[in-house]
């Protein structure tokens, strides 16, 4: 099965449109996961183009910016999405009341934070959805640790995880926006990371 991928990851290495098209043909319950971050309408313009009503899975976290859930509505709509809601099984303001703010990434308390408000939630979407196919829009530019990932994985638990803008640059991202007329966010925060180079570690367990 390895040497399978590895064929596939060469073959498909810069053709993104190519790889989204086989990876459908591979499973019977795919999902795309979204944090409408920048950039994030290039994989949901792309998955929906081949299959338009492929579940959207989206953990919000409840500390979205404005700006991030204004273009996500946005998005949505424009799209025609059919996006699936996750979210932490507190709410922010249950958990603000009991514990205050956000701890830093430096405060012992961040990894069960992260646990709660994204790592949970994607991990019970795994649970009641059982896809065979995951796409996300991964990029190695994004992190060290991305930039040693593969287009096309295959987990422990035999979910086909699939990257297919991994070796796409930020300009690239941007053209195919433009090319598209697509909309694009900047105003983002992920409260699991904080830090842009930082992973909260979803993609480093799954």
């Amino acid at each position: 099965m390895s040497s399978d991928l590895d064929t596939v990851n060469s073959d498909f290495a810069n053709d993104p449109q190519g790889l989204i098209e086989w990876a459908f043909r591979q499973g019977q319950r795919p999902i795309c996961t979204t944090n409408f971050r920048p950039f994030e309408a290039v994989i949901l313009h792309m998955v929906t183009q081949v299959r338009p009503d492929i579940p959207i899975v989206w953990m919000d976290s409840g500390y979205n910016t404005e700006a991030t859930y204004q273009f996500a509505d946005a998005l949505i709509k424009r799209l025609n999405l059919n996006i699936v809601s996750f979210l932490p099984k507190r709410t922010r303001a249950h958990r603000e009341a009991l514990e205050g703010p956000m701890p830093g990434i430096d405060d012992p308390r961040h990894d069960v934070f992260t646990q709660e408000v994204k790592i949970e939630p994607f991990e019970r979407a795994l649970r009641e959805m059982r896809p065979d196919v995951w796409f996300t829009a991964l990029r190695a530019e994004d992190t060290p640790e991305r930039a040693k990932m593969q287009p096309v994985s295959r987990n422990e638990d035999g979910l086909l995880k699939v990257a297919p803008l991994l070796q796409w640059t930020a300009k690239d991202m941007y053209d195919y926006l433009q090319a598209h007329d697509l909309p694009n966010n900047f105003d983002y925060f992920d409260p699991t990371k904080v830090e842009e180079k930082r992973e909260c570690g979803l993609h480093l367990q799954h």
